[in-house]
């Protein structure tokens, strides 16, 4: 079989996984749109926009056809932002075969659709949802391409393909758990991005730790209280996908959903915040999404709401966190009843 792997496509977060699949296969493709940074990446093994003073493993190929790219893979990485994985995903297409192993690192949803990204690719590539594995965890790419240690989950609810999954990536530096909580894995990676947007706004309006730690605290009973409603397992949430990925995207400097909830809340506006972040911010369109999402359910998302009225309905920040401050008295463990965890554990 061929050891050729290719990953879809070039930015910070795709770079650095082909640059942890160069350690481990001889050929890594990695696709882009632009010319130019095709021609950086093989000439001089560098991708400076994306991950600036990274000299990259000279076994990775940039290319800007995706034929050349994909064709004798044996396995193709998706890493796409939300709003262009349909696109991406639809390109790949014509030059996919049933027996390459497809795996997603993408968190967030199709804002249009409210869709999960490993639901999109299925439906572009005409395969079955449990057919995409889906890589996540607290893994900032500035690090994992120094060799950082870096811990991340694979899932499918086929094992064999989690498992395949798993054998691609881990080396070392990069080590890979399976879990076969596939919409559990998606739903955490891309809603904690919207509780580190919170994080970055607390830290912004200089509200301390204190403020920091009740959010990610409350910030996980919601993202679980939403998950269970749609069918996760509620230990995904307590794991690498969830509480793992929350802590790093919430507390580093790394984090663009971090920095542009940072900048909200000294005041910026969003528009020029995002003009200034130069890469997408997927906790900002998930926010739209999670906001529907919850009215849809009817589950309770207080964090999110007061972020989505942040960043699209005028509310400023301080007056978002008087309002929830300012909510009705609860009990702590409201969140997910006994049974749904009896109904898990049986």
């Amino acid at each position: 079989m061929s050891d050729k792997v290719t990953v879809l496509v070039a930015g910070s977060w795709g770079t650095a996984l082909a640059t942890v699949l160069a350690a481990n296969h001889s050929e890594v493709y990695l696709w882009t749109r632009k010319p130019e940074q095709a021609a950086e990446i093989n000439e001089a093994h560098t991708n400076h926009h994306f991950l600036p003073g990274i000299k990259l493993p000279g076994n990775i190929i940039a290319t800007t056809d995706m034929e050349t790219a994909v064709s004798g893979s044996k396995a193709v990485v998706i890493v796409a932002p939300s709003s262009g994985m349909r696109q991406v995903a639809h390109s790949l297409k014509p030059f996919w075969k049933e027996d390459m192993l497809c795996i997603h690192a993408t968190k967030g949803f199709e804002t249009e659709t409210m869709k999960r990204m490993s639901t999109v690719i299925s439906e572009e590539l005409g395969c079955g949802e449990g057919d995409i594995v889906v890589l996540s965890g607290p893994s900032h790419a500035e690090e994992v391409v120094r060799l950082c240690p870096t811990t991340v989950v694979v899932a499918s609810p086929d094992e064999s393909r989690a498992k395949a999954a798993q054998g691609l990536f881990i080396n070392n530096d990069f080590r890979v758990y399976t879990n076969r909580d596939q919409l559990g894995v998606e739903l955490a990676g891309a809603l904690k991005n919207i509780i580190a947007l919170g994080a970055g706004l607390s830290d912004g309006l200089g509200f301390g730790d204190n403020a920091k730690a009740a959010l990610l605290t409350r910030g996980l009973a919601e993202i679980s209280r939403v998950g269970v409603e749609m069918g996760a397992n509620p230990l995904t949430f307590s794991g690498l996908a969830g509480l793992g990925d929350l802590v790093v995207t919430a507390t580093s400097q790394h984090s663009r959903n971090w920095r542009a909830g940072s900048m909200l809340g000294q005041g910026q506006p969003l528009n020029e915040v995002l003009d200034s972040m130069g890469m997408v911010v997927e906790g900002i369109r998930t926010t739209e999404v999670a906001y529907a999402i919850s009215l849809k359910l009817g589950v309770q998302m207080p964090i999110t709401d007061q972020i989505y009225h942040v960043l699209f309905k005028g509310r400023t920040p301080r007056n978002a966190v008087e309002a929830l401050m300012g909510r009705d008295r609860k009990t702590e463990m409201e969140a997910i009843s006994q049974e749904t965890w009896e109904q898990w554990h049986s």
